[in-house]
């Protein structure tokens, strides 16, 4: 096992009013590197899947975990975020001697964290996480738009689009809109 055992840490699903938000850790295997990782957001759905595939795979260790929208609209969407993101390095097989987390916050760890800022563009790990996070948020979301048709959330997944606003307005906020974001404080309030 390599000496210094680093951690990326990512999440997905900051910005939509719908639904959870997700984060993952991974801690990848020097032995079998896993090609052609990037930001999520940089790939096409179809390789983001086969990536995401390679790295359960070959990984040492991954986790993905979420904060509910019941804990996003009570803590905030930051502190969400972050709890998802200890939840994720603390449910790894492999303990981390370090965390690297995507962007300038830290969560609370019992190990090393070190933020890096667009670190799932530049360090393999984060974009690793990253990866996750995203195919994991989106399948849930799929899994939530058959429970919830009216709001095209296969589509959009959750993100404020004008469709998902248009729709927010015409059926209303339902359980899995996050009621601390100001579109859906306005729908709530006539």
């Amino acid at each position: 096992m390599p000496e210094l055992l680093v951690c990326g840490v990512d999440e997905a699903g900051r910005g939509p009013i719908a639904g959870p938000v997700y984060a993952a850790a991974v801690l990848l295997d020097p032995a079998r590197p896993v090609a052609g990782l990037k930001d999520s957001k940089l790939l096409a759905p179809a390789r983001r899947e086969a990536l995401a595939d390679a790295i359960r795979r070959s990984a040492l260790a991954w986790a993905v975990a979420s904060a509910s929208v019941e804990e996003i609209d009570r803590l905030n969407i930051l502190q969400a975020t972050l709890l998802a993101m200890r939840r994720a390095v603390e449910g790894l097989a492999v303990r981390p001697r370090e965390a690297w987390i995507d962007g300038n916050r830290c969560p609370a760890l019992d190990c090393t964290a070190r933020a890096v800022i667009g670190g799932d563009r530049t360090v393999p790990q984060i974009s690793a996480a990253s990866i996750l996070a995203k195919t994991a948020r989106d399948a849930e979301m799929l899994r939530l738009h058959a429970q919830f048709p009216d709001y095209g959330l296969d589509r959009h997944k959750g993100y404020p689009t004008p469709d998902h606003l248009a729709r927010l307005s015409r059926y209303g906020a339902c359980e899995i809109h996050r009621r601390s974001f100001a579109p859906v404080r306005q729908v709530l309030s006539p």
